[in-house]
């Protein structure tokens, strides 16, 4: 099966940066400006896999890298040249058997869209090699020495390279071959792909698909991010704490995570009473945006008295799926005197997170004394603590 690879050139020094390595190892916002380059190939339907090409002496940072950030479409990571024509060549040469199409993107231009990484690819393989490019936009002058202005170029017919770059894998070999035949060295795949007669057609890349060569660039990088954070904050994870006590008394059965626990008291409530289970209700509706538990079940409704604390959670978490969201894990602290509860965790941990259509490993119980300080301390109640991460489902 045809397959095409992506081949990322990552092997600029810096200096024009004025850094001390490599800028495609910078970081932006906390991630290296070339993570943010492989995420885009790795989320781009029609990328079979991706070969980095970096400094030999950064090699090993770049596997670290792309272990640390989960990239398992990444298949080597190979040792550039001197130029880019030359460390371009050495991706060409490590690409698997199969492959049919290379598309090549500069490591330091980390924000290419996945769209525009689909289209380049739908492109190349209608007619052999395609590169992003933008139309020219400011006036142009042909200046000559002593800064005289000679001439104005016409624009109209002017497009700004970018990457990516795709095409055919025999014809940038074939590319090659011709260049290496006599001594030419291109500034890019299309100016190769040019030198040996071979067509290549244009699609019209974004503004925001900017090279990272110069240290202004780094800020119009940051700038691009904040307003991306700002434009997508709804897509992020959000976080929501809950908390809940209730008083012990006797006469009433000690239901905690949907467990009944053995125990000569037990809690007093309009419901249940189940403060671990509510406790989580209340984290998870404070992550959404969508109040608490006491409006959605109020105490002074019948229906709920003697409610089954599971079945109100099952009801908090359709809110949740209702704005978008499911649970991502769940970390819980019950503060308790007595009964020991780290024997039914287990229990209470398969109820739970069948009720919320997760992986038991995703609900984490504690259990803690107040060394008989307190209401918990004195046996007078048991209280509980809940944060949940809740994450676009």
């Amino acid at each position: 099966m045809s397959k095409t690879i992506a081949i990322i050139p990552a092997g600029g020094s810096g200096q024009r940066m004025g850094l001390p390595r490599p800028k495609q190892f910078y970081e932006l916002a906390g991630c290296p400006v070339l993570i943010y380059t492989l995420k885009a190939f790795q989320a781009a339907d029609g990328i079979d896999g991706i070969i980095v090409v970096a400094p030999v002496d950064y090699l090993a940072e770049v596997e670290k890298m792309v272990a640390a950030y989960a990239l398992d479409r990444v298949l080597k990571v190979v040792a550039g040249g001197a130029t880019r024509q030359d460390s371009v060549r050495a991706g060409v040469n490590a690409v698997p058997a199969g492959t049919s199409y290379v598309a090549v993107h500069d490591g330091a231009r980390p924000f290419v869209g996945k769209a525009l990484i689909e289209a380049c690819v739908r492109r190349a393989k209608e007619t052999g090699a395609a590169l992003a490019a933008v139309p020219v936009r400011d006036t142009l002058k042909t200046v000559a020495v002593e800064d005289l202005v000679v001439n104005t170029v016409d624009r109209s017919v002017l497009w700004q390279a970018q990457t990516p770059q795709v095409v055919r894998l025999e014809l940038l070999q074939n590319a090659y071959r011709v260049a290496d035949a006599d001594g030419f060295v291109g500034t890019d795949e299309a100016s190769l792909l040019e030198h040996a007669n071979c067509p290549v057609r244009v699609v019209e890349g974004s503004e925001r698909n900017l090279k990272i060569t110069r240290p202004e660039d780094l800020r119009i990088a940051e700038a691009l991010l904040m307003s991306d954070a700002k434009q997508t904050s709804e897509h992020f994870p959000r976080v929501g704490h809950g908390y809940d006590a209730h008083r012990l008394v006797a006469d009433r059965p000690l239901i905690l995570g949907g467990v009944t626990i053995p125990h000569a008291l037990g809690l007093l409530g309009h419901s249940d009473a189940d403060v671990l289970t509510h406790a989580l209700c209340d984290a998870i509706l404070g992550a959404v945006g969508a109040g608490d538990i006491g409006r959605h079940f109020p105490d002074t409704d019948p229906q709920y008295k003697g409610a089954d604390s599971l079945k109100l959670l099952a009801r908090v978490m359709e809110i949740a799926a209702e704005k978008g969201y499911r649970l991502g894990n769940a970390d819980i602290t019950v503060i308790a005197q007595k009964p020991k509860l780290a024997p039914h965790f287990p229990a209470m941990r398969g109820k739970l997170a069948a009720v919320c259509g997760v992986s038991e490993t995703a609900i984490n119980l504690k259990g803690t004394t107040t060394e008989r300080m307190g209401f918990a301390g004195r046996e007078e109640g048991i209280a509980a603590h809940a944060v949940v991460m809740m994450v676009r489902g």
